[in-house]
């Protein structure tokens, strides 16, 4: 037993026949002699991990873990790094080499004979599938968030906002599986044609229409799973807004396609914005419903949007397999110089868009 603590049965006992103290005071100070030690102890905790401390531990996890990322994929990639240097970034070109032949040394590293890697056929492919989905969802999503949140009927607004989330739940191979079977026979026999036919006065549309394959369906595969992310995201923010900010505009005469424009959308720009930064990241890293639907080409630099093309994320995936076969192992590392690309690209396009952002406040605040 605790010596060092009162005894309540004593404590109270002695002082009841005492008569110094009533016994309410009795208990009032056995509590207190009892947890002092605890409440100390208690105090000494909450300075030291208070809340502020533990939600800075809790929010530098997230910068942590991408700075162990991008740590590991750098040393990993170290020796491709330095075999490759910035070449890799602008040579169209990738083979693994002779698996048979025996490896031969290059600036210090080991690999095949006849060996080369190069990714601009990536870039390239990445950053127009990315940029046709982009230029497509954004205008379609902010349509549809505006219908849900202003235009569409009470009895409907629910259910629809409900089917939209339900979209972005969906896993991507279900929409790569869709696209393969519905959207490549369709496009590849009546719209690539007849986009081809009439539309062949421009570069990028003229020239043979493929089977199907290619960047363009990319683009919509791409689109059809980042409409419902941005979407969902601007609706809610839409919904949120204050009611006096409608009953004020529609006071001064506004009309209700004037108050969307004018004091709804500016008033969630950031939101926007960040949803965008979203949907560019998910079509960025989009793997396997790109790789049913692309067309997965290799060495081969789109000539037209009709073309089959490959991404980054989709070639990694289809790649790792032959690239294992290599002892070397030069092909698995040039293969995560391409993760490695591919993050620092996500991390930059963010980056720029919150320095965007940043200014235009700025900007607004001057204005004002």
């Amino acid at each position: 037993m605790d010596r060092t603590r009162p005894n309540i049965c004593e404590s109270l006992a002695g002082s009841m026949r005492a008569g110094k103290r009533p016994f309410s005071a009795a208990v009032a100070h056995w509590i207190k002699g009892a947890w002092s030690v605890p409440s100390t102890l208690a105090r000494f905790v909450g300075g030291v991990f208070n809340f502020r401390r533990i939600t800075a531990m809790l929010g530098s996890l997230v910068a942590a873990s991408l700075a162990a990322i991008v740590l590991f994929l750098t040393v990993y990639a170290w020796p491709a790094l330095r075999l490759n240097g910035l070449v890799f970034l602008v040579h169209n070109g990738w083979n693994l080499g002779s698996l048979y032949g025996n490896p031969v040394t290059v600036g210090g590293q080991q690999i095949l004979p006849g060996a080369q890697y190069g990714i601009l056929f990536l870039i390239v492919g990445t950053l127009l599938s990315t940029l046709i989905a982009i230029s497509i969802a954004v205008p379609v999503g902010v349509g549809a968030a505006v219908f849900l949140a202003e235009g569409a009927p009470p009895y409907l607004r629910q259910w629809l906002s409900f089917f939209v989330e339900l979209l972005a739940a969906i896993p991507s191979v279900v929409y790569g599986l869709w696209g393969y079977v519905v959207m490549i026979p369709y496009l590849g026999h009546h719209l690539f044609p007849f986009l081809s036919k009439w539309l062949a006065f421009m570069p990028f549309f003229a020239g043979p229409s493929g089977s199907g394959y290619g960047l363009l369906t990319a683009g919509l595969v791409l689109t059809l799973m980042i409409v419902p992310l941005i979407t969902a995201t601007l609706r809610d923010a839409l919904v949120s807004q204050p009611a006096k900010l409608r009953e004020g505009a529609m006071a001064l005469g506004a009309t209700r396609f004037e108050t969307v424009r004018k004091v709804l959308l500016p008033g969630v720009g950031r939101v926007f914005v960040g949803s965008t930064i979203l949907a560019t990241g998910r079509a960025l890293g989009e793997t396997m419903a790109v790789l049913m639907v692309s067309g997965n080409a290799l060495n081969y630099l789109p000539g037209n949007i009709y073309s089959p093309i490959s991404t980054m994320a989709s070639f990694i995936v289809s790649q790792l397999d032959s690239s294992l076969q290599d002892p070397t192992g030069m092909a698995v590392r040039s293969l995560a110089e391409v993760a490695l690309v591919l993050c620092l690209l996500s991390i930059f396009i963010n980056a720029m868009a919150r320095v965007l952002l940043h200014y235009d406040g700025k900007l607004n605040v001057r204005t004002k």
